[in-house]
């Protein structure tokens, strides 16, 4: 360590302590973006704590001015309230099976339109492609009319209103959100075709041409070759989907308004929490503003550990196809 030591020292003095300049720069660089790195991490986690913190606390606590972050009187009756008031776990149930069966048929279909879109020309390519940036510009609330009364009145080509004399009233069903999935006219599915266009456009033609060579045809080179090869992208798109679904509000209250869905039940809380709070059935009371947003907090809480876990363990395919992405721009 003393010859270590007394090597660097003369190299130093031999560089004019260019050597004690770069080494000091470096730790400085270093200590600066731990710094950073803290700062930006911390306001992340800083909402999510004190959410947590807040969710222990009794009634009382929230109207003394000297608990700040840990709880004096610490509780989880809160939980039970807010399970009561969200229907939990049926709601839960509900948000997960619809999140995994709408977040599968968008990938699904939006993994072959986005192939075509980068493998094949056909006639008004450029115009189509046009209509999925405007999918993705155009936000959905500006066709909630036209939505709404497709799918009250809806009818295929004329057939069902000529067989049964009217349309079908889809509102209250999954079929809703099968179709528009299927259609890529879903929750960002225009985000999702082009995501995956520029992944497959990205790939060399000569792995398909080998594949044609060795006999594939398109279906196989497209199953056997491309798609293997496209799955971290696949699986982002999927983690997007399943995530905007499970928050979403404006297609559950459009479809499924009937059905138990946990954002439509968290949206809705504040005018349950008067009638659950009453000993009286018939009678409401004014739940006090604090209160209303401490349970209101927790259900977001609630809301969001499902995506948290998922995420810890997809986080190394969500990267590395964010790494695979700018590496192929």
């Amino acid at each position: 360590m003393k010859t270590k030591g007394k090597s660097f020292r003369e190299s130093n003095r031999r560089s004019g302590g260019y050597l004690v300049k770069a080494r000091a720069m470096k730790w400085t660089i270093s200590i600066v973006r731990g710094l950073l790195l803290f700062g930006l991490c911390f306001m992340i986690i800083q909402p999510m704590l004190t959410r947590f913190s807040t969710s222990l606390m009794a009634e009382q606590d929230l109207y003394d001015s000297t608990v700040v972050l840990l709880p004096r009187n610490p509780t989880l009756d809160n939980y039970r309230i807010v399970f009561d008031l969200t229907d939990f776990p049926r709601s839960m149930l509900n948000t997960l099976w619809t999140s995994l069966l709408v977040s599968v048929l968008q990938v699904a279909a939006c993994t072959l339109v986005g192939y075509g879109f980068a493998r094949y020309n056909f006639p008004l390519k450029k115009f189509w492609f046009g209509c999925v940036v405007a999918l993705i510009v155009i936000p959905p609330q500006t066709i909630a009319t036209s939505l709404y009364m497709n799918f009250a009145n809806f009818d295929f080509l004329g057939i069902i209103r000529a067989v049964s004399g009217k349309g079908l009233n889809l509102h209250g069903s999954i079929l809703p959100y099968v179709f528009m999935s299927l259609t890529c006219m879903g929750l960002k599915d225009g985000l999702y075709i082009y995501m995956l266009r520029q992944y497959f456009r990205g790939i060399p033609k000569s792995l398909e041409e080998a594949a044609y060579v060795d006999g594939c045809n398109t279906f196989h080179t497209f199953y056997r070759i491309m798609l293997p090869d496209a799955m971290p992208t696949i699986l982002s798109c999927f983690l997007f989907s399943f995530v905007w679904q499970w928050t979403d509000l404006f297609y559950t209250r459009n479809f499924l308004s009937s059905m138990s869905i946990y954002s439509n039940q968290l949206s809705t809380i504040v005018s349950r929490m008067s009638r659950y709070f009453s000993s009286n059935a018939d009678q409401a009371i004014v739940v006090p503003a604090a209160r209303q947003q401490q349970l209101i907090s927790i259900g977001v809480l609630v809301c969001c550990i499902p995506l948290i876990i998922l995420y810890c363990f997809t986080q190394r395919t969500f990267v590395e196809s964010i790494a695979m992405s700018g590496s192929k721009e």
